[in-house]
């Protein structure tokens, strides 16, 4: 039995796998547990399983089998993971990484396609993932298989490309010294956009507006009612965050050839697959000058299955201990 792990700063899931579907999963609040060994040792108590492999996913740069979580007090140690877990050895890799590793155990079911790109594309690939953070990993080609590896792109410099980004930066610019791409192209980014709206004038926020956004998921209200049309500085937030998205996913593409196709993830994208199939997300990615032609040679493709971590960490740990799991 596989142990795979998908840990985030708000949630930790956590599955049990014996094929390509978990017969276990459960998911742990993370801020109510001291580390990621007292959530997996309670998740096999209760499963009353033995487990051969283990692999987990988490937010945040993995060095030497060690994770300092960003958004959590953890540090995450392979090696006690895996004295905890009655392990030789335990994997850890960055959840965009477990997200690349996924990839090849999917569906056609599970992705939407915004541009079919070249008949037969070969090459790297990429994944772009915008949720709680942005994410972003490569799929380095070898001969006929793809090795994903980590990044911290996402944490680059934000870099806009018109009057209105250039005003949006100067506006983040008062709140950090620093401006990532994450503070646009993440749940809390949108948010960003939607303040620099309202606060600078360039569109009012309703009174019905302010109240859900006092009580709900600022993210998640100003993205419903942008897909419903019921107000227009969610709309123009939208628009503007979805841009910047095709922006950086070309930008990401180019970085690393991505000639074999641009995959986006995260918890974003399944929720607002219909504007990112509108002109607005594929014009920003292809509109790279003299190299516009290579980006609309590319497949990008959305992915919506939210278990694809898990799936990428639960093939990780069955290769490493080479056990069947998959094609």
């Amino acid at each position: 039995m596989i142990l795979a792990g998908d840990i985030g700063g708000t949630n930790t899931r956590l599955a049990l796998f014996d094929s390509l579907q978990p017969s276990r999963l459960e998911i742990f609040p993370s801020a109510q547990y001291a580390g990621l060994e007292a959530i997996a040792a309670e998740f096999i108590a209760q499963a009353g399983s033995s487990v051969t492999a283990a692999c987990f996913g988490i937010a945040g740069p993995v060095r030497d089998g060690v994770a300092r979580t960003s958004n959590l007090p953890w540090v995450v140690d392979s090696r006690q993971l895996a004295a905890a877990l009655s392990l030789k050895h335990v994997s850890l890799i960055n959840d965009l990484e477990a997200n690349a590793y996924g990839i090849a155990v999917l569906q056609p079911s599970d992705f939407v396609t915004l541009n079919e790109g070249t008949s037969g594309a070969s090459g790297n690939c990429a994944l772009i993932s915008a949720g709680t953070g942005l994410g972003e990993a490569g799929l380095l080609a070898e001969g006929t298989s793809l090795r994903p590896f980590a990044s911290e792109g996402g944490h680059g410099d934000f870099a806009p490309r018109n009057e209105l980004e250039i005003d949006l930066l100067r506006y983040l610019l008062g709140r950090w010294s620093r401006v990532s791409y994450e503070r646009v192209l993440s749940g809390p980014g949108l948010v960003n956009i939607y303040q620099f709206l309202r606060d600078t004038g360039r569109a009012s926020e309703p009174a019905w507006l302010t109240e859900r956004i006092g009580r709900e998921n600022p993210a998640a209200v100003i993205s419903e009612s942008a897909l419903a049309a019921s107000a227009e500085i969610c709309v123009h937030a939208l628009d503007i965050f979805v841009s910047i998205y095709g922006a950086e996913a070309g930008n990401l593409a180019l970085k690393i050839m991505a000639t074999g196709g641009v995959f986006v993830g995260g918890g974003i994208a399944p929720k607002i697959v219909a504007k990112l199939q509108d002109s607005t997300f594929m014009k920003a990615f292809t509109d790279k000058g003299r190299l516009s032609s290579l980006l609309q040679s590319i497949p990008v493709r959305v992915i919506v299955n939210d278990k694809t971590a898990l799936l990428g960490a639960a093939r990780l740990a069955a290769l490493q201990a080479s056990e069947p799991f998959g094609t």
